[in-house]
């Protein structure tokens, strides 16, 4: 045991855990809040503010924001200045005359060119449409994404509380088998059982010690997977509740509610949209295009004489009619009508995949629901059954194998009690975020809640500028 208690399987406050705590989180007693110990909300709401994941998708979003003004930019005119300066030697002679006439002039030209589109088969305008389709379909990606990394941080938050509870129990077995290995020893000594009841024992505690170390590295993984998507180390961690009150109250219900609002669908059905706009946008370049451009330019010394002036002013319209492109326009919008075709299918098929999600984390609910009620009662006839069988081993009825025996099996119920508690607040999470509706706001987090329309208000009918709205 003295090798048990050196070792160090996670941050120097877990080591401290106890089997109260275990027992709390496993529902058999209850102990009131550590102060000062990190809830599931505090913890999700760093997750929240925090998370790369989530924090990149928010910078994606922002820069598909970009794409509106992009694209009206088709709308607006195109402005370009133009300037000349150079060095002119002439030298000329006239023989009728008898004449030649040498200067050095230095010419100069400056320019400015407007041009205005008023018709390009509606491009622009399919472009804004679809630009705009990308920024819905790109929040909506953000709201999946936020909705994965609250449950996956609802998870990570229980996987550590179990594993921490597995090992406080592996433990106290140590402890329990040690003494039960003393005592038969002692029996031993005195001739009432033999050295098979001994090594029995023995084997017994080797083996707990064996599966305290797997339980040690399995909560090593769980802290690391907290830290990587909460962002911090796990400290004191309060028992954490299930979140079944903001369930839908049946399965249809849920599966209603998940095909009209998950975001997966609604990104899919986002990428249609633009996919149909594709489309359209292709088939406008077989559109004749009228353009407006207005020119003005100035010339000195344009001939090589001093003194000389030059100045030009014109308005034109142009008219581009195409005829044929070769075939590129037409391959380019069958293969846009393809993808679309693709688009569409992919929308039926999230919508089964969230369908499935669904009823497959309602049904863990439910299933965990059975299995807590169960494990409650396996827990208590294993401690009724354990006490009888070492009572019958005082006066020689039992053997020391069956007092090993029932002792692991009360162990097993324990952990067994813990992990369907663990998985029932687990797959409370997987059904709200099965449904779409799983977010810092449905949670009542305590976070200030991102906004993407603020930037994309910023940028939208920006005409000019490199610095971001952050000043970057």
């Amino acid at each position: 045991m003295s090798a048990l208690r050196r070792s160090s399987f996670a941050p120097r406050s877990f080591q401290r855990a106890s089997l109260a705590l275990a027992l709390a989180f496993a529902g058999v007693i209850a102990v009131p809040p550590q102060a000062g110990a990190e809830t599931m909300s505090g913890a999700l709401a760093r997750a929240y503010g925090g998370n790369p994941d989530l924090n990149q998708q928010r910078a994606g979003v922002r820069a598909q924001d970009e794409n509106i003004p992009r694209a009206s930019s088709g709308w607006r005119p195109t402005a370009t200045a133009n300037a000349q300066a150079g060095y002119n030697y002439l030298d000329s002679t006239s023989a009728a005359q008898a004449l030649r006439q040498r200067a050095g002039t230095g010419p100069t030209s400056f320019g400015f060119t407007v041009t205005q589109n008023i018709f390009n088969g509606n491009r622009t305008l399919n472009s804004v449409r679809q630009a705009q389709s990308g920024v819905f379909g790109s929040r909506e990606t953000l709201r999946d994404t936020e909705l994965n990394v609250l449950r996956d941080g609802a998870t990570a938050y229980m996987d550590v509380l179990r594993d921490i509870a597995i090992l406080d129990l592996r433990q106290n077995n140590i402890v329990v088998l040690e003494e039960q290995l003393r005592q038969t020893r002692d029996r031993f000594t005195v001739g009432e059982v033999t050295r098979t009841d001994v090594a029995q024992a023995e084997a017994s505690l080797a083996q707990s010690r064996s599966d305290y170390f797997i339980a040690q590295a399995a909560l090593q993984n769980s802290v690391a997977n907290y830290r990587r998507i909460i962002g911090v180390q796990p400290t004191k961690l309060e028992p954490a509740r299930t979140i079944e009150s903001l369930l839908p109250r049946n399965m249809q219900s849920a599966i209603d509610l998940a095909l009209s609002e998950h975001p997966a669908i609604q990104e899919r059905l986002h990428a249609v949209d633009t996919a149909e706009l594709q489309v359209k946008i292709i088939e406008g370049e077989l559109y004749p295009r009228l353009d407006l451009q207005g020119n003005v330019q100035k010339q000195n010394e344009v001939s090589g004489f001093p003194g000389e002036r030059l100045f030009n002013g014109s308005i034109t319209a142009s008219l581009t009619v195409p005829i044929y492109e070769g075939g590129e326009v037409y391959a380019r919008a069958r293969q846009a009508k393809e993808t679309l075709g693709q688009a569409r299918i992919q929308a039926d098929f999230e919508r089964d995949a969230v369908r499935r999600d669904v009823v497959s984390s309602w049904g863990e609910l439910d299933s965990s629901k059975a299995v807590i009620q169960s494990s409650k009662a396996a827990v208590k006839a294993a401690e009724i059954a354990l006490e009888g069988i070492r009572e019958e081993a005082k006066v020689g009825q039992r053997t020391t194998f069956d007092v090993l025996f029932a002792q692991q099996t009360l162990l097993n119920r324990r952990v067994d009690l813990v992990v369907a508690q663990r998985n029932r607040v687990v797959a409370s999470y997987d059904v709200m975020a099965a449904t779409g509706r799983l977010s810092a706001a449905n949670l009542n987090l305590n976070v200030a809640e991102y906004d993407p329309t603020i930037h994309f208000d910023q940028v939208k009918d920006k005409w000019i500028g490199l610095r971001t709205p952050d000043g970057r």
